[in-house]
């Protein structure tokens, strides 16, 4: 499949870079908001329908995913790979917010989804969640599909690429 070729840098910067800097900051930022509070998330995660020791194991595992995928993505450094391993992660957040809309708003009345965070910018209801879920799962399928480099690109997307114009 052929790549898009962009005619000026700024049709780049907002179909590629500004898809991929944005679900990396919500993923970067949601992550770090779960690390210090690792037993505060698996307490968020015991009240829905995970056993003991899956909660345990997603509290101390997602975190760090969910950085380091933030991390990649606004660096720019495997970005197609990167936005392809945020889609299972992003359908299981959809999921998790399903349910708890399922179970009802009073029972669940925050996501939970920015940790110690949420004490600074607020929470969000599993409705906003999953709103913005699905907006992260469009942010990445732009990424995936419209992103010039190969695959397994290392370049990063603030590096000028040969014979690009600075229009």
């Amino acid at each position: 499949m052929k790549r898009p070729q962009f005619k000026h840098r700024w049709q780049r910067i907002l179909i590629i870079v500004v898809p991929c800097v944005l679900l990396g900051l919500v993923l970067l930022v949601s992550g770090a908001g779960k690390l210090p509070g690792q037993a505060e998330f698996a307490d968020v995660l015991l009240g829905s329908f995970w056993t003991p020791t899956i909660a345990t194991l997603i509290s101390h595992v997602l975190p760090w995913v969910e950085v380091v995928l933030g991390a990649v993505l606004i660096l720019g450094v495997f970005p197609r790979l990167a936005a392809t391993l945020s889609l299972p992660l992003l359908a299981g957040f959809m999921a998790n917010n399903i349910w708890a809309i399922s179970q009802g708003m009073e029972q669940f009345p925050d996501c939970g989804c920015f940790g110690i965070l949420e004490e600074i910018f607020g929470s969000l209801s599993p409705l906003q969640a999953l709103g913005m879920d699905i907006v992260l799962i469009l942010f990445a399928v732009t990424v995936i599909v419209l992103h010039p480099a190969p695959f397994l690109s290392f370049q990063s997307w603030f590096r000028k690429r040969k014979g690009e114009s600075s229009k």
